[in-house]
């Protein structure tokens, strides 16, 4: 028998090795092909409405996705591998280094040390910053102290706007959707006078600075000044107060709302109006005093401000401007400044203290509607939008805002403190919040199936003269919440 010599072995190995290889190449192949025909087969079998051909294509773009996380595994593994080996190389070189070569010992010694540090000095910082966080969320849950003193319920519908009065006696006004608007005890939450001279929703209310006038803004596309006289009753004992606060509570639909307005609806009723301020040709949604109490202005969705003459309804100015319907009109408490906010995502400040030139500044601070804008005591301005942020800014550079407070949920009429500086943000989702002029926010009024608004929350305003009940807010629910908020004396300082 033949025996082969040692080239024509290692030949025929190579040849086996290349057909081994060859073979395996068609293996995987036709394996690869028939796993994508027999999904074929499924898809084929299984009920879609997308076409054929489109589902074979996205089977071929997941294989294809497939085979690329294949690649990348393989060469994870192969990096890991180079890794292993490199760290054992590092390993055994340091053993030598320690008798041999001195400065390689030393090299690593100080890499080692500086990794250290440097690990280290990363979970401090970590550390740092997240107490630091979590110290800044404990700081706001208890920077102010919110309770609920009082529920005035009465009306048949939600509640738009409320106000307190300028001058005393101090009563609580309220405009709403069901034509009316009334005058409450702020202590007793008595109903001490309605007003039912509108023919549409009463959408507004303001008081004059100094007289027993009220003014109010309404669907039926007019204004009204209207004059009032009340008198009010004796508070009632801290266990009535409580009593009543269950027992008014309690309700949740309209029928049993209904129930309770009946004792309200016993209080003297004003049908005619002082003064009827008419040019609108639409919804009149927000009207006010201008400082001095002889000028009002009314805020329509005609896309128009106009400025009126209280003494003889005359109109003095139209303001004309805004691409949208306007959705609210501020004055400022000491100069003739107002500013009127539209759903154009603008708010536009109209100065009146030059009698020969009303000039007009623009503003385009937010991307939705700008729901309300309203002055300071000092020289501020702060805005709120229905794309869920409210700004604060300074009448010296209007520019860019100072502070930018971001929520959860859009904003509706807000009102700032004159004392405390605090800003009272009510929300369509049944919050009302309260922030610094800083941003910084300081608490969240409580709300739970025994306190708080059930629905939308509409306006906000602050009282004050009353530091027992010193912010009311008022909402879709029908009914009008005063609660008291305590600072810190710490707070206001600052």
């Amino acid at each position: 028998m033949p025996v082969e010599s040692g080239n024509s072995a290692a030949a025929r190995q190579v040849k086996q090795k290349r057909k081994s290889h060859s073979l395996s190449i068609r293996r995987t192949n036709s394996t690869e092909q028939d796993r994508l025909g027999m999904q074929r087969d499924m898809l084929e079998g299984q009920d879609s409405k997308l076409p054929m051909a489109l589902r074979s294509n996205l089977l071929d773009l997941f294989g294809q996705i497939e085979r690329e996380f294949e690649n990348l595994y393989v060469e994870n593994l192969e990096l890991r591998r180079e890794i292993e080996s490199l760290n054992e190389r590092l390993a055994g070189e340091g053993q030598t280094g320690d008798g041999g070569d001195l400065s390689k010992g030393a090299l690593k010694t100080k890499a080692s040390h500086s990794t250290s540090q440097l690990s280290q000095k990363l979970k401090t910082t970590y550390k740092a910053s997240t107490s630091k966080i979590v110290s800044s969320f404990k700081a706001t849950t208890s920077r102010a102290v919110c309770q609920l003193v009082k529920e005035y319920v009465g009306h048949r519908d939600g509640i738009w706007d409320l106000a307190v009065t300028r001058a005393q006696p101090l009563v609580l006004g309220t405009a709403s959707a069901d034509h009316c608007s009334m005058l409450w005890s702020i202590e007793t939450g008595k109903c001490l006078l309605k007003y039912a001279g509108h023919a549409g929703s009463v959408n507004s209310i303001k008081f004059h600075p100094t007289e027993q006038m009220a003014l109010t803004a309404s669907g039926d596309q007019t204004a009204h000044i209207w004059r009032y006289m009340v008198q009010l009753p004796l508070p009632q004992p801290p266990a009535d107060i409580s009593a009543s606060l269950d027992d008014d509570v309690d309700f949740s639909d309209k029928d049993e709302a209904e129930g309770e307005a009946d004792g309200p609806n016993e209080c003297p009723t004003i049908r005619v109006a002082t003064t009827t301020l008419k040019s609108h040709q639409g919804v009149v949604i927000a009207a006010d005093w201008l400082v001095g109490g002889k000028q009002v202005v009314t805020a329509s969705w005609d896309r128009a401000a106009n400025l009126y003459d209280v003494e003889t309804s005359e109109l003095v100015h139209t303001l004309t401007g805004h691409d949208q319907e306007l959705t609210h009109c501020c004055t400022h408490p000491t100069q003739r400044l107002v500013v009127t906010s539209s759903r154009d995502t603008t708010f536009r400040l109209w100065d009146f203290r030059d009698p020969s030139i009303h000039s007009v500044n623009v503003f385009q601070g937010h991307t939705d509607t700008v729901t309300s804008a309203v002055f300071t005591v000092g020289d501020n301005v702060v805005s709120g939008s229905d794309d869920r942020t409210v700004k604060v800014w300074d009448l010296k550079n209007m520019r860019s805002p100072i502070a930018t407070i971001r929520t959860d949920s859009a904003v509706n009429r807000i009102s700032v403190s004159a004392n405390q500086r605090i800003i009272a943000l009510p929300h369509d989702n049944r919050q009302v919040r309260l922030f610094d002029m800083n941003g910084v926010r300081l608490a969240r009024l409580p709300r739970s199936n025994r306190q708080g608004h059930r629905r939308m929350v509409c306006c906000s305003a602050w009282n004050e003269e009353n530091q027992a009940c010193n912010l009311f807010t008022c909402g879709f629910d029908r009914q009008a919440i005063g609660w008291n908020i305590n600072i810190p004396a710490l707070l206001q300082e600052k």
